[in-house]
């Protein structure tokens, strides 16, 4: 449950924004009873939609670079560090790499790289 949290932080901060939007919107005395309901209704079916769609499609691919990465195949992870030199960060076992939990780690390099900023090469 606490990957969930640091995976969909974002998302659910952005969710919550407009769910509070919709219930503020469904209080007004103009918009009809009905309608109040399906306002509310319906925002909240479609972040909560979206945001499943998004953690399990993450989730999986996480779980396509962790097999990769177990197999001895290349990985890239993206490096929001370096914007202008070095985009993406190659990575496997044999460059000193190790796998811990989600994360990937090297002692020669000062930051950690999480599974779901990664692709199987």
């Amino acid at each position: 449950m606490g990957s969930f949290f640091i995976l969909e932080g974002g998302n659910l901060t952005i969710a919550l924004f407009f769910i509070l939007i919709a219930l503020f919107i469904s209080t007004k005395d103009f918009i009809r009873p009905a309608v109040k309901k399906f306002i509310f209704f319906a925002t909240v079916v479609a972040f909560s939609l979206l945001i499943a769609g998004h953690y399990y499609i993450t989730t999986a691919r996480m779980a396509e670079v962790t097999k990769a990465y177990e197999s001895n195949k290349d990985v890239v992870c993206e490096n929001r560090v370096h914007r202008k030199a070095a985009q993406s960060q190659l990575i496997n076992k044999e460059l000193g790499w190790i796998l811990d939990g989600d994360s990937f780690t090297n002692p020669k390099y000062n930051r950690v790289f999480h599974t779901s900023r990664c692709i199987e090469k």
